[in-house]
């Protein structure tokens, strides 16, 4: 029996010496001798095609339709497809498996690998679906709680204040020293994360020291772990501390907001790929997605629609309500019925 794609990646773990790369499964698709050697065969590409690039492009719409299915209605495939077009030229070593198993999860949420809101990063053969800040901040605002997000880093020159204890907004301000030139401005000396919901509510604000983003990343951060042992240092946390900070106040925020079905598989992704695990199980079905997010609206209108239909409630009429008679009530009526009995 012919297994779906999605079945085909998801029995992908990783990949072993025998499996081959996109480079070498393209190159193949374009007639290349069998015996030349994985250098060998991308320059027989270029050479041939002119950009192995655009051969993995050609290779990967195959699966046009799975990709079709995968993306939510508001994102364009041939958007999402030239963001994979110019991400390919570095992903051409990885396994097909895992090249298509990071674009479908990739797809599925709904991000565009663009640099900003997602990234298909290469680990040794195997590629990685990797939702950067503008990716977790879009998935806050599909949830329809949340108004506004503020992410930001406060350097040494700027002026800032912090006070858990006042009332929000006066809890935390923070204004940019944006006249200094960079060395007056100083180094970045703390990341922070705020929402203002939908209901004019505000978050708490997440805020987070070097320190604290140092040891979220000597903890949990498995490919930090795994680029330090092998002396690569190519995690992101080695080129790009700072983004990874203020994607820590991100992932923290999540706890303090309204979280959402497709946030909380975000979340289990992106620790699937920092661990090396198979991440296509953690990307949301798009149907369950949709149903759940209705399920939802359904449950706060009929909560909406209970409040109002509590405070709608016909209220009783003395003159209907049952009561005990009073004294006074008892003696009038027994004067009735004695005046009643004379006549």
């Amino acid at each position: 029996m012919a297994l779906s794609l999605k079945d085909r990646v998801r029995a992908v773990a990783a990949p072993t010496a025998e499996q081959p790369t996109v480079e070498a499964t393209v190159t193949r698709t374009a007639d290349v001798p069998q015996q030349s050697t994985p250098d060998e065969l991308h320059s027989s590409a270029q050479g041939e095609s002119g950009d192995v690039a655009d051969i993995a492009l050609d290779w990967l719409e195959r699966y046009g339709e799975e990709f079709t299915k995968a993306l939510p209605s508001h994102i364009d495939n041939g958007v999402f497809l030239a963001a994979v077009r110019a991400a390919l030229p570095g992903l051409v070593r990885c396994t097909p498996a895992s090249l298509l198993q990071a674009l479908l999860t990739c797809a599925r949420f709904g991000l565009v690998p663009d640099g900003r809101h997602a990234v298909i990063k290469r680990e040794g053969r195997t590629a990685v679906f990797v939702p950067m800040a503008q990716g977790y901040v879009e998935l806050m605002y599909r949830s329809g709680r949340v108004g506004s997000i503020h992410v930001g880093m406060v350097h040494e020159g700027d002026e800032w204040n912090y006070e858990p204890t006042a009332p929000a907004p006066l809890d935390f301000t923070h204004k940019p020293a944006l006249t200094k030139s960079r060395a007056e401005r100083g180094e970045p000396i703390l990341a922070y994360a705020f929402a203002w919901m939908a209901s004019g509510a505000r978050s708490q604000v997440i805020v987070l020291t070097r320190e604290d983003a140092e040891e979220i990343r000597d903890e949990y951060s498995r490919a930090y772990q795994r680029a330090q042992e092998s002396g690569k240092r190519d995690s992101y946390w080695h080129t790009d501390f700072d983004a990874m900070w203020r994607k820590s106040a991100l992932r923290r925020l999540h706890k303090v907001v309204p979280m959402s079905a497709e946030l909380v598989a975000l979340l289990a992704a992106d620790d699937a790929g920092d661990e090396g695990r198979v991440q296509v199980v953690h990307a949301p079905d798009p149907e369950v997605a949709v149903l759940a997010a209705e399920a939802e609206r359904a449950y706060e209108a009929a909560e909406g629609s209970q409040e109002l239909a509590d405070a709608a409630l016909p209220r009783k009429s003395p003159r209907t309500r049952r009561t005990q008679p009073t004294r006074s009530s008892r003696k009038s009526r027994g004067a009735r019925s004695r005046k009643g009995a004379r006549r």
